[in-house]
């Protein structure tokens, strides 16, 4: 995989080149005009370097070289990352805290975006969240990159916890939450088990994607998923 027009990523803003290390000299003093460092709530493993959308998107292409290569996820080392994109370890270092979280940031820009929720009802959000899902199903079966990386992701136990916690957690929050917004504004029974509710909005969509991938992911799923579910979940009369 290569950049557009065959292009080189420059060094970063700190002067890193293909080596490993800074390259010699030293950082110019910052004008009157320069911004002031992040904050303490800047994330940890970004600690106050602005990231450049080109070296990132160099590193993503390099690990995703490397993969059609048929080189193992498991056998990808940080130093093989940035002598392949042509970058500094010390470049991947201020953007993650090591390969994992690369990984994670790697498939996340892989897959479509998390959903905006409408709020106009919990129906219209079910139907919002089971769409992404199957967005995200067809998205699996389009891109063999998406597809090879999620599947030996499966094999390497640190690297999928962390993709559960920082991906897949936060989107079934979503879900909980839209669940019990019904409950609360009376769309739903007020006796329902969240969790189990949610186990059957997701699970056909689950069931295609993953235990049956050949199986059809047709517009209109979401919403049939979505009605059929709450026939049993709207309050009695």
């Amino acid at each position: 995989m290569s950049l557009q027009n065959g292009e080189t990523p420059a060094p970063d803003a700190e002067g890193t080149g293909p080596g490993g290390g800074p390259d010699a000299g030293t950082t110019p003093p910052p004008g009157p005009g320069t911004a002031p460092p992040p904050g303490p709530g800047a994330a940890a493993r970004r600690r106050g370097r602005p990231r450049s959308e080109a070296v990132e998107q160099a590193i993503f292409e390099a690990v995703g070289g490397l993969l059609d290569e048929g080189v193992p996820l498991t056998e990808l080392s940080v130093e093989r990352i940035a002598r392949t994109a042509g970058v500094g370890k010390a470049t991947i270092y201020r953007r993650w805290s090591g390969k994992e979280d690369l990984f994670v940031d790697l498939l996340r820009s892989l897959e479509p975006p998390d959903p905006v929720l409408p709020g106009t009802s919990a129906r219209d959000d079910l139907v919002a969240l089971l769409e992404s899902l199957r967005q995200r199903g067809l998205a699996k079966r389009s891109s063999a990159l998406l597809h090879t990386v999620f599947s030996q992701m499966q094999l390497y136990p640190k690297l999928w916890d962390a993709y559960q916690l920082t991906v897949i957690e936060p989107r079934r929050r979503l879900g909980l939450d839209a669940v019990r917004r019904g409950m609360e504004r009376g769309e739903f029974r007020d006796d329902l088990d969240v969790e189990f509710v949610n186990d059957l909005l997701t699970g056909p969509l689950l069931l295609r994607t993953v235990v049956r991938p050949g199986s059809t992911l047709e517009p209109g799923l979401a919403e049939r998923v979505v009605d059929t579910v709450l026939d049993g979940l709207r309050p009695r009369t």
